[in-house]
Parts: C-alpha cells; sequence; structure tokens
C-alpha cells in the first residue's frame, strides 16, 4: 500500500465467510452503501470474482453509471475492484477474537489523475462514509444470521 491510501477497520461478530459472500454479491452494494452514492446495481455475475466486471448506478450530485472490474480476490478474505479512472475500493477479512475484522480501503495510488482526487477532498471524506458502510454491513450480516 502508498501513501494514497485510507482504510477503516471495524470487527463484525459474524463468520467471515458470511460477510465476504455480502461482499461479492454487487446487489447488496447499495444496501450497505454508507456513503449515499451507491443507488443500484446495474449488471454482473450472481457472484464476483477476479476479472468479473459489474456494473452500478451512482450518484454523487447528479445520476450516473458506472462499470467496475474484480482486481484482486481471495475467496472469504479479499476483495477489491477498480473503475477506468483507477481507483480502488478494497475489503480485507481475518478471524480474530470476537468475529472477523473487516478493513475497507480507498486506494487512488493507480488513479488516472491522483492529485484531482485529492484536489475534491475524497481522502478526507471517504472514511466517514466508509466507517458507515462498514456499520450497515454488520447490520446485514447479524440480521441474516438472526433469521
Amino acid at each position: 500500500m502508498s501513501d494514497r491510501t485510507v482504510s477503516v477497520t471495524r470487527t463484525i461478530d459474524a463468520p467471515q465467510q458470511a460477510i465476504f459472500d455480502v461482499l461479492a454479491d454487487f446487489r447488496m452494494h447499495p444496501v450497505i452503501d454508507g456513503s449515499g452514492t451507491v443507488s443500484g446495481g446495474l449488471s454482473g455475475p450472481d457472484r464476483l470474482r477476479k476479472g468479473a466486471r459489474f456494473g452500478m448506478r451512482m450518484r454523487i450530485g447528479l445520476p450516473y453509471a458506472i462499470r467496475n472490474t474484480v482486481v484482486e480476490f481471495e475467496e472469504g478474505r479479499l476483495i477489491a475492484w477498480r473503475h477506468f479512472h483507477g481507483h480502488r475500493w478494497r475489503y480485507q477479512l481475518r478471524s480474530v477474537e470476537g468475529g472477523t475484522e473487516v478493513t475497507e480501503t480507498f486506494d487512488w495510488s493507480g488513479a488516472l489523475f491522483p492529485r484531482g482526487i485529492e484536489l475534491m477532498g475524497y481522502p478526507r471524506k471517504h472514511p466517514e462514509g466508509m466507517a458507515r458502510t462498514l456499520e450497515r454491513l454488520e447490520q446485514v450480516v447479524t440480521s441474516d444470521q438472526a433469521t
């Protein structure tokens, strides 16, 4: 990792695979999104894997669509995707006492214009939304366990 990353970590009292299964289903991304920018899934496989492409409806001021490609994948442990601008969203999971430690990372080290991302303030803004995403992820996986 470079200095062009921001991460948020949360321990979730749920099995690692159950958490990963939610992350590997692009249709669940609007459900767990804490940023308020992911509005729906457009297309993609039933389960993400390395090389899989999926489209999402987004909204930052105005609505738009984005196509992502899964670029890192280790079943049950790691998933990351990027879009044509080159920045990545990465989730790393590991079993710890009390559940699963989940780390979400926004990595703009490979972005086409990393300075633009910095000028727009995303490195400063994203951690709050990422923390909310991990809270929502926890709500989804713990409520699924109860049923």
